[in-house]
């Protein structure tokens, strides 16, 4: 379903190196005690939107800890993700009343759709799915958000058309790219 080329490949590997940058320069405003190793996680977080592997080391490395400590710690904690997020971040609600009225089959279509699992984002870094813990629409169960955007009683067949619509608007933005390119 997804397709990889070497300039898809050259970007991320200059974004990559970016971001490493920037944490770098980042941990110099941090003191090296353990005690921030949290504070850091969460600027890289909030900066970055995850925290990439490398990220893990360099992180361990300036407070001069083992990089199974610093990843124990941010997978003790929920808001803490190791995958960057997709371009359009789908949320399944899992609270009682979205779970009862078959929140997790709405997890799982969006899954096989995508071919992503739960915390992970697709190869072109479209979609990535998260589940939540409630959303707060009990009355609309079961929910989902994407991009922000509440899509109450969902159903398999809305999974399909959401994905569908992305991809017709993806689409028709790539044949109007080229036609613009094409009159220049």
């Amino acid at each position: 379903m997804y397709e990889r080329n070497e300039t898809v490949d050259e970007e991320r590997l200059s974004e990559e190196k970016a971001m490493l940058d920037d944490i770098a320069s980042r941990l110099s405003g941090f003191g090296r005690e353990r005690g921030n190793l949290i504070p850091i996680l969460q600027v890289i977080q909030e900066r970055h939107g995850f925290l990439p592997p490398h990220a893990i080391k360099m992180v361990a490395e300036y407070l001069g800890i083992a990089p199974c400590e610093v990843y124990g710690v941010a997978t003790f904690y929920n808001q803490f993700r190791f995958n960057p997020p997709g371009k359009h971040p789908i949320k399944i609600c899992l609270g009682t009343a979205c779970h009862v009225k078959g929140g997790d089959i709405i997890l799982e279509n969006f899954e096989r759709k995508l071919e992503i699992r739960e915390g992970e984002t697709t190869p072109d870094r479209e979609f990535s799915i998260d589940r939540v813990a409630c959303i707060g629409c009990c009355a609309l169960a079961p929910v989902a958000t994407v991009d922000e955007s509440v899509q109450g009683h969902m159903a398999p067949s809305k999974v399909e058309g959401i994905i569908l619509g992305f991809q017709i608007e993806k689409e028709r933005k790539a044949r109007e790219k080229k036609r613009d390119e094409s009159g220049k």
